[in-house]
C-alpha cells in the first residue's frame, strides 16, 4: 500500500510545450493584476481622487523593484557557486550558454520585498504622495497575489519540502534520489511502502508539498486577516505595511521547518548532531537562509510599528502647534523666557 503521494503527471512547466512561455511566469503576472485590482478596489471604494498616472508608476516601478531586488538577493545569497558574485551582470542575463532563453531562474522574495520598498519609497518622495497610505493598500492585496507565485514553484515542481512520512507527502520528479542501503532511506521507504528492488537503488522519496502550504498560510490566509480584520480596524497610516511584514516573516520563518534547506547553503545555523542526514526534520534551532532572512523582516516589521505609531502620535501635536497664529505664538515664545 502506498502511503504518499505522486506528483500528477499531467502538469507541465509549460503552457504550450516547445515555447519558452511557462506557467510560473504567467503567475506572476497574475499576481500582480489581483494587486493591482484590490488596490484599484480600495481606491473606488474610499472614493480616493488618485491621478491614474500616478497609479500606474507607482505599480510599474514596484514591479521593477521586485524583480531588480529579487534576482539580486538570490544571486548574493542563494548561489553556492559563487557565478553571480564572480560575473554579476548574468544576474539579469536571461540566456544560458547556448543562448537558450531560460528566463530568469530563481528569485528571492525578501530581496523583491527590499527591492519593491526602496523603489516606492523614491517614487513617493519624487511625485509627494503619502508612501504610508498607498503602501497600506498594496499589501492589502499583496498576499493574495503571492499565493499564485507559490503555486506556479509548484507547477514547476520546485522548492518542494522535507523528506516526510506523511499519507499528504509528494514524489517529486526532480527531487534528488538517495541510495536504498542507506539505513534512514531503508526506513522512509518501508514505511511509506515504496519498493526497493536492490540494495543500492536510488529513491526518491516523498516530500512535504511547501509550496501549497506557502500558497495557503503565506497567501490565503495571511491576505485573510489583512483585507478583513486589519485592513478595516487600522488605527494608524503604516499599519498595514508593518503588520504584512511581521506577518509574513512569522509565517515564513515556521513553514521552513517543511522546506527543503536550498541546496548547496543548508543550514546557515545547524545544532543538530553532525550524524543527522540534513534532509530529515532538525532541531527548532537548525535556521534556513530563508529563515534567518525571515527573522531579520520581524524585526525590521516591528521596528517600523512603532516608529508609525510613534509618528501617528506625534502628528496631532505638530498640527496643534502648526495652527497657532503668528503673534500668539511668539507671545508665548516671549512668557517661556
Amino acid at each position: 500500500m502506498l502511503l504518499y503521494l505522486k506528483y500528477p503527471t499531467w502538469i507541465s512547466p509549460e503552457i504550450i510545450p516547445g515555447l519558452p512561455f511557462r506557467w510560473y511566469g504567467l503567475m506572476y503576472l497574475i499576481a500582480f493584476a489581483v494587486t493591482y485590482l484590490l488596490f484599484m478596489y480600495q481606491v473606488k471604494r474610499r472614493k480616493l481622487q488618485l491621478n491614474p498616472d500616478h497609479v500606474t508608476s507607482f505599480f510599474f516601478w514596484a514591479i521593477i523593484g521586485v524583480l531588480v531586488g529579487g534576482r539580486l538577493f538570490s544571486g548574493i545569497f542563494y548561489d553556492p557557486t559563487g557565478l553571480y558574485l564572480h560575473k554579476p551582470w548574468l544576474i539579469f542575463w536571461p540566456f544560458d550558454a547556448s543562448m537558450h532563453f531560460t528566463g530568469f531562474q530563481g528569485m528571492s522574495y525578501h530581496g523583491g520585498l527590499v527591492g519593491a520598498i526602496v523603489a516606492t519609497v523614491i517614487f513617493a518622495r519624487v511625485r509627494k504622495i503619502d508612501i504610508l497610505e498607498w503602501g497600506d493598500m498594496l499589501v492589502a492585496g499583496v498576499p493574495l497575489g503571492y499565493t499564485f507565485g507559490r503555486l506556479g514553484n509548484f507547477i514547476n515542481g520546485e522548492l518542494w519540502g522535507r523528506i516526510t512520512t506523511a499519507p499528504w507527502g509528494m514524489v517529486f520528479p526532480n527531487a534528488q534520489t538517495y541510495p536504498a542501503n542507506l539505513p534512514w532511506v531503508a526506513k522512509i521507504a518501508h514505511e511509506t511502502g515504496i519498493p526497493v528492488a536492490f540494495s543500492n537503488q536510488l529513491l526518491n522519496l516523498p516530500r512535504q508539498p511547501s509550496q501549497l502550504y506557502e500558497a495557503f498560510f503565506e497567501g490565503i490566509v495571511l491576505w485573510a486577516v489583512l483585507w478583513f480584520i486589519f485592513r478595516r480596524k487600522k488605527p494608524y497610516p503604516g499599519f498595514m505595511v508593518g503588520a504584512y511584514v511581521v506577518g509574513y516573516g512569522v509565517i515564513r520563518f515556521i513553514i521552513e521547518y517543511f522546506r527543503q534547506p536550498d541546496q548547496g547553503i543548508g543550514y546557515v545555523i545547524r545544532m543538530s548532531p553532525k550524524n543527522v542526514p540534513p534532509e530529515l526534520l532538525q532541531t527548532p534551532f537548525d535556521f534556513t537562509m530563508g529563515q534567518t532572512l525571515s527573522f531579520f523582516m520581524i524585526i525590521g516589521g516591528v521596528i517600523a510599528l512603532i516608529l508609525f505609531k510613534k509618528r501617528h502620535d506625534a502628528r496631532p501635536q505638530i498640527q496643534a502647534f502648526e495652527k497657532v497664529p503668528p503673534e500668539e505664538s511668539g507671545n508665548r515664545g516671549r512668557h517661556r523666557k
